[in-house]
């Protein structure tokens, strides 16, 4: 049977906020469900989250990991939320396996759980929490060219039906999330998502051309403003270096009142 693979970059919104009916993630969490009801059901669920960082890049290799509550100052229930899917050691070998033979030096561990740039947004998708689940850090240097590389390893994984989401957000400024909204914080949002889709849609682009805008993503209109760090914009990067192509779809959200984007791309 020949592999296939979805891809799919999203904006994951605020800590459990969407799990906690906040009414600023109300598009995102309608969004997400109704890419889950889309797509067919995966046989297992890799994500890059942007919430975990490490010297090289390090995949979870557990059976069953715990949930980390990576978040801070909100109810209790935010602490009580369960996601109790499986891990996949077998996937996880693979990813490891797809990185060293392109040259690319990654860990396994089989003690770390998984933070809630998995749990939040697949508990919206696929709430039985049946799909096996494996987590890839990002590299701590945050560098442009390495996530894509990345992406480019795990082109050679060999996982039939698998779902590989990049858990981010294409905007990411915790400042202009909760500073009142101006005409002048709106433009620039709406400059850089614009950027962002010809970037990552336009099917009249070279890959090279659309390879070297996202190495050098920091040109793009206001890109500072909306990533003042930039660990929620690389799993996009590793998504289209997994793809290596033009994203058929780019489905948009308004999220905490900022434009947000989500990128997909069928059958890689």
């Amino acid at each position: 049977m020949q592999k296939t693979t979805d891809i799919l970059f999203i904006s994951h919104g605020g800590g459990p906020m969407p799990l906690l009916g906040d009414p600023g993630h109300r598009e995102m969490v309608d969004r997400l469900t109704e890419i889950a009801q889309t797509l067919p059901k995966p046989s297992a669920i890799l994500v890059i989250s942007a919430h975990w960082e490490e010297s090289v890049p390090t995949i979870t290799s557990g059976s069953s990991p715990s949930l980390i509550y990576d978040y801070y100052g909100f109810p209790p229930e935010s602490y009580d939320i369960q996601y109790p899917c499986p891990g996949e050691p077998a996937l996880a070998g693979k990813v490891q396996a797809a990185l060293e033979k392109a040259g690319i030096p990654a860990n396994l561990d089989d003690q770390r759980g998984f933070d809630h740039g998995l749990f939040v947004p697949l508990k919206l998708m696929y709430p039985e929490a049946d799909i096996p689940c494996v987590q890839l850090s990002l590299v701590n240097t945050l560098d442009a060219r390495t996530h894509l590389d990345i992406g480019r390893a795990l082109q050679a994984l060999d996982h039939d039906n698998l779902l590989v989401i990049g858990s981010g957000f294409s905007f990411h400024n915790m400042r202009a999330f909760f500073a009142p909204t101006t005409a002048d914080i709106q433009a620039r949002n709406e400059a850089f998502e614009d950027w962002l889709e010809e970037t990552c849609t336009d099917p009249g682009m070279s890959e090279g051309a659309r390879f070297d805008r996202l190495v050098h993503w920091e040109a793009a209109p206001h890109a500072r403003f909306c990533h003042p760090r930039e660990e929620h914009l690389l799993p996009l990067h590793v998504c289209y270096g997994m793809a290596g192509k033009a994203a058929k779809q780019r489905i948009e959200a308004t999220i905490l009142g900022k434009q947000s984007g989500m990128f997909y791309w069928s059958g890689c």
